[in-house]
């Protein structure tokens, strides 16, 4: 009975053709159409540093930008994201190569404890930064709400976003 289900499931989508542009590159995948961007980036494309946390859009671990927007991409499909411009983590380097300053922040406050939230913490961060919505520890944390981490490393977070912030501040204003 199982397996007449599954069958019947995975003959009810259909396959279509998916140009994602992740990271600066174009990739045609044949998809079914059911197929998240997550599952897309992860399973077809191998980027794995976007995690699945809980499916379900509620832990942010999935956090990648589509036009330089953040999104929960287990609730995207991948289908959503044809033409438009991807980045994950794996593409946040700078030109060189590079680590973000955000993520060497991260690493130098104690951002990161098991690292499982971490490329959706940052992901979600350098969003916030660049809306601008990071001008003070409460702004701070309301913003990043909707990215869980089960270690606890709220504060050690805070600080990271706040000296990356400021920074950009202080770049912007000279």
């Amino acid at each position: 009975m199982v397996e007449a289900v599954r069958a019947h499931a995975s003959q009810a989508g259909t396959e279509t053709l998916v140009t994602l542009n992740v990271n600066d590159r174009s990739y045609t995948l044949r998809l079914d159409s059911r197929v998240t961007l997550l599952d897309a980036l992860r399973d077809h494309l191998g980027l794995t540093g976007t995690k699945k946390g809980c499916d379900q859009g509620a832990c942010g671990a999935c956090t990648v930008h589509i036009n330089g927007k953040r999104v929960l991409s287990c609730l995207t499909l991948a289908a959503q994201a044809e033409s438009l411009e991807v980045t994950t983590i794996e593409g946040i380097h700078d030109v060189d190569g590079q680590r973000h300053p955000l993520q060497s922040a991260f690493m130098e406050h104690d951002g990161l404890q098991c690292g499982f939230c971490t490329p959706g913490q940052i992901m979600s961060a350098l969003a916030l930064i660049e809306e601008g919505r990071a001008t003070s520890d409460d702004q701070i944390r309301e913003f990043m709400s909707g990215n869980l981490c089960r270690c606890g490393a709220y504060p050690n977070m805070v600080a990271a976003i706040r000296e990356v912030a400021q920074a950009v501040h202080d770049d912007e204003n000279l």
